[in-house]
């Protein structure tokens, strides 16, 4: 199996979906580029370092406030270790992933898996 085939999933220490699988994720610092947010938090998360390849996509929905900006990335050093916000950090094959929890989730997978987005 090659790295390429899995996703990095956090078990998520926080509300809202309290102990589910989800992708990392978290939200923008006022001043800062998305893309540096979805480094940090993916450290901040998992304890490891990515580079960014492609953006996925972007995401939202009518009458909620949140935007979610989607990224692909590779795991380039840190350590593997639950951060703050997880209770636990796990890879798993892109076709057996855990239940996925928000609404989105299952259109970032399929994106995902179809190699949509745009090359960093």
């Amino acid at each position: 199996t090659s790295e390429r085939d899995m996703v990095l999933m956090v078990r998520r220490g926080v509300e809202l979906a309290l102990g589910e699988w989800s992708f990392p994720s978290g939200f923008v610092d006022r001043g800062e580029a998305v893309e540096d947010a979805a480094v940090r938090e993916v450290m901040e998360e998992t304890g490891l370092s990515v580079r960014l390849t492609r953006l996925v996509g972007v995401y939202s929905s009518s009458g909620s406030p949140i935007i979610l900006v989607v990224f692909d990335a590779v795991v380039t050093g840190g350590t593997e270790r639950a951060g703050h916000d997880v209770l636990e950090v796990g890879r798993y094959h892109k076709g057996s992933l855990p239940g996925l929890p928000f609404p989105h989730d299952q259109a970032i997978l399929g994106d995902w898996l179809a190699g949509r987005g745009r090359d960093l």
